[in-house]
């Protein structure tokens, strides 16, 4: 199977993002031919106010992101993993931040909301409140593609491994993690806690990510970028260039038993009171 990350700038123009988004997926499509495309994190919208995220967030399955999201999958006969998007939950107070994933023939076969919010203040001084904005999810997630099993997650939940394991335990063959990593974090953890998540789990790790600055509010943030392929090794199979682009790989399912067979973590887990 041929997987391409879609990598981009996202800002609070959700216009503009829909049409990076569209155009990012055709290029895609019409250069490397993938099976499985996989967006970053609020791909549809970054930045802006409380009052512009909830403008901007659609009651699903309505709305211009999740059509298409869902039109691209058809017309192209790919399986979508549509990063996230802001979701509108009716009576909440808060929106969600929402994986879809839909098959060659547009149909939704998987939603995850993110379970792990960002209230962190950087080493640079930013706050960062998810959870004034954000209701978490509280499910683990997993999909079947053409008999490959993929795991859901999002951004910061990359630092709580039990959510990965879960994954594993599930059967998760390759695990999806869209995000938009602070460029102050993600030059020293990012990697390395992809590589890790990818090795301790022994599946193929595919983190697709947002790049460049982006306005939250009244202050210029910045997201790292560098989207990447982990194998179940832990070798950087892909990695995406700076700036919007792709990054693709090849998954072979054999390669995860292989290594799994190497080295059978699984079977020798210990479990404790």
């Amino acid at each position: 199977m041929k997987v391409a990350l879609v990598q981009m700038n996202s800002i609070n123009d959700k216009a503009a993002n829909l049409e990076a988004a569209r155009s990012l997926i055709e290029r895609a499509v019409e250069q490397e031919r993938p099976d499985w495309i996989c967006l970053p994190e609020v791909f549809d919208f970054m930045g802006g106010s409380r009052a512009d995220k909830f403008a901007a967030a659609e009651t699903l399955p309505d709305g211009p992101a999740y059509a298409l999201m869902q039109t691209l999958a058809r017309k192209h006969r790919v399986f979508i993993h549509a990063g996230s998007l802001l979701e509108r939950i009716p009576e909440e107070e808060r929106i969600a931040n929402t994986t879809l994933a839909f098959d060659r023939n547009g149909r939704e076969i998987a939603r995850y909301r993110k379970i792990h919010l960002f209230d962190v203040t950087t080493p640079d001084g930013a706050e960062y409140r998810e959870s004034a904005v954000f209701r978490p999810g509280d499910a683990v997630v997993t999909y079947d593609c053409e008999g490959l099993t993929v795991g859901c997650s999002i951004c910061y939940d990359l630092r709580f491994p039990a959510l990965f394991q879960a994954l594993a335990e599930r059967g998760a063959q390759m695990i999806a993690l869209p995000a938009a990593f602070t460029l102050q974090t993600g030059k020293d953890h990012w990697e390395t806690l992809c590589r890790a998540r990818a090795i301790e789990t022994q599946v193929y790790f595919c983190a697709a990510a947002q790049t460049g600055t982006f306005h939250d509010g009244k202050e210029m943030r910045a997201t790292y970028g560098h989207s990447l392929v982990v194998d179940p090794w832990g070798h950087v199979v892909a990695k995406a260039s700076d700036g919007p682009g792709l990054a693709v790989a090849r998954i072979d399912a054999e390669r995860v038993a292989r290594v799994r067979r190497l080295i059978p973590v699984a079977r020798h887990k210990a479990v404790f009171a």
